[in-house]
């Protein structure tokens, strides 16, 4: 029997940011996880449990790690090391003429920031 976890507002929040982030819907979500929509619409809301299987599958499918998932930690250093790896993994999908361009973009913001402080 596996144990279930209440999700809580810190826990339901990231799964719905891990979700939207991996460019899925609700009911594709639901669709793998052998659910109906309103199930993954309750957790993401904070008001239905989640067992350990189900927080390893959803990590699973978004990319993230089932701490990442529980830790109630909301420090903005870990809101913003969260950004920097989600940002990782989309560039990690850019063709290398797209990723050049972003690159080249983050050069030019960085120029620009310097220059007008």
């Amino acid at each position: 029997m596996s144990k279930t976890y209440p999700t809580g507002a810190t826990t339901a929040v990231k799964l719905r940011i891990a979700r939207e982030q991996a460019g899925l819907s609700q009911g594709q979500v639901a669709k793998m996880l052998h659910l109906h929509r309103p199930s993954i619409s309750e957790i993401e809301a904070g008001r239905r449990k989640v067992s350990t299987d189900e927080l390893a599958e959803f990590a699973r499918i978004y990319g993230v790690s089932v701490s990442w998932l529980v830790n109630t930690d909301t420090g903005k250093e870990n809101a913003n090391q969260y950004r920097i790896e989600l940002a990782a993994r989309e560039l990690a999908k850019l063709k290398q003429e797209d990723l050049d361009r972003v690159l080249q973009l983050l050069s030019a913001m960085r120029t620009e920031e310097s220059t007008n402080t």
